[in-house]
């Protein structure tokens, strides 16, 4: 039996936000996460977008959450080490239906007090991108859009809280949550029992069935299939901003927008399904991206494409984003509803649940010697010359280029592997630092990164996984 404070399930950027806020206090918090690694379902697997929240309903819990984490982004790239860009974004009408929608869009974001929005000519637009649909009659442009790298943000986040005394048990499901007496008391996983005090539901996709193991399941949610096409760096049609379409009720639309590492990022669908495993693409879902996208920016080179993926969105029904703590349940906390801003809102989320906690009683004290910063994996791409050559005369596994795509050295991957809560997986350190997300997908580098993890897991190659238990790479030798 272990025993802890606070119990957080799922380590995405929601949950791993949390645990890094508690980390201030002195006060024992375990992660608990179904999956290998940290990086949850929805944060890894997003469009990679720090939002502003001009377009959030006004006066919910989103939009307070949205607008207050935007700023916040400076800092915490800054302190740990998170690739981070204030790109802008801009939304053209291609329509007179379209631009009419524009002023009720302005408004909407006056309201959720972003006051930086403003409207732009066509001909203003096409001047900040020339590759835009001549046809645009006008729009308006989002400074403070931004663009991350999600992955690293929430390893960030978790290796953050780690260094500070959280705990993560990876690879563990929870099965059970035990009460007495109105209030939590423990958790049950399949690695164990957990005595605690609370329990914070941050499971996403699975939130509801966490909530049904105390009844408070007055909700469920539908899985929203998000499908992306992630384009070649040297794709000859590129936009500088986020391109955003005209949004709906449903969806805000496919987008083009550049990512943090040079790429173009075009998508996503929203399909609800009833499947929350469902991360399969389809014909008619890329089919219909392309056709979208053509809207706004008609010489996109959809054969550029380097790879397809769909990500699941946790659609909360009735939807909303929930933040719920039960006078006739002490300890538990739940979150629902958190979808694509969920990324971005992770940030201010943290402060808020810890904040609530202490309002709700929770005695939490500040800790003496909180640490505030985490060093990252050295880029070694984005090094120059000399930077580089020095490197490789300290180490000389610098200089082995293990990735070509993406320029990724065998140093690299083994600070990846042995760095706290490191890559156990192909898919944790690619998601590291890059190796097998270039042009050649893995063809090249794969069965390098097999090697170096086999020989430093001590494991043989047959053992090592693509991500989650049963996903081997290779089924075991066919001669010698």
């Amino acid at each position: 039996m272990h025993k802890t404070d606070v119990v957080i399930i799922g380590a995405g950027a929601v949950g791993c936000a949390i645990a890094r806020e508690l980390s201030r206090y002195d006060i024992d918090v375990t992660v608990v996460e179904k999956n290998e690694d940290v990086g949850g379902d929805a944060s890894k697997s997003n469009s990679a977008i720090i939002h502003t929240g001009y377009d959030a309903s006004p006066d919910t819990l989103e939009s307070q959450l949205v607008v207050a984490a935007n700023p916040m982004y400076d800092t915490i790239a800054k302190d740990l080490d998170v690739p981070f860009k204030r790109i802008g974004g801009i939304l053209p009408a291609m329509s007179e239906e379209q631009f009419e929608k524009l002023p009720a869009i302005l408004e909407k974001s006056f309201r959720n007090r972003v006051y930086d929005v403003e409207f732009k000519s066509g001909e203003e637009l096409l001047k900040m991108e020339p590759n835009l649909n001549p046809k645009v009659l006008g729009g308006l442009y989002i400074p403070r859009e931004s663009i991350i790298d999600p992955f690293i943000l929430v390893q960030a986040y978790a290796e953050n809280a780690n260094e500070n005394g959280v705990s993560f048990l990876l690879g563990t499901k929870v099965t059970g949550i035990k009460t007495e007496e109105k209030r939590v008391v423990g958790v049950e996983t399949t690695a164990g029992y957990i005595e605690t005090k609370y329990v914070i539901n941050a499971a996403g996709q699975y939130c509801d069935e966490i909530a049904e193991m105390v009844g408070k399941a007055e909700y469920h949610v539908v899985p929203r299939k998000g499908q992306f096409y992630i384009l070649d760096k040297n794709t000859s049609c590129k936009v500088n901003h986020i391109v955003l379409p005209i949004p709906t009720k449903v969806t805000k639309g496919k987008l083009m927008c550049p990512t943090i590492h040079g790429n173009m990022l075009v998508g996503p669908t929203a399909e609800d399904q009833p499947s929350k495993t469902d991360k399969s693409t389809t014909s008619e879902g890329l089919a219909s991206i392309e056709r979208d996208v053509k809207n706004l920016i008609p010489n996109v080179q959809i054969r550029d494409s380097i790879t397809q993926y769909c990500g699941l969105r946790p659609n909360r029904i009735p939807e909303g984003l929930h933040f719920d703590m039960y006078d006739d349940l002490e300890g538990y906390i739940n979150l629902s509803g958190v979808r694509s801003t969920g990324l971005t809102l992770s940030a201010a989320m943290g402060k808020y649940v810890v904040m609530q906690m202490i309002y709700h009683g929770a005695d939490l004290k500040l800790k003496d010697n909180y640490i505030n910063r985490r060093k990252g994996i050295v880029r070694f791409r984005e090094l120059d010359r000399e930077q580089q050559a020095k490197l490789v005369k300290e180490d000389p596994r610098y200089g082995n280029i293990v990735c070509r795509c993406e320029i990724v050295t065998e140093a690299e991957i083994l600070d990846a592997i042995h760095r706290p809560l490191g890559a156990r997986s192909m898919d944790a350190v690619k998601r590291r630092v890059r190796a097998g997300m270039g042009r050649c997908q893995a063809g090249f580098c794969g069965p390098r990164v097999l090697e170096i993890l086999s020989r430093e897991l001590g494991c043989d190659p047959s053992e090592v996984m693509k991500n989650n238990p049963g996903s081997y790479m290779v089924a075991g030798k066919n001669r010698g």
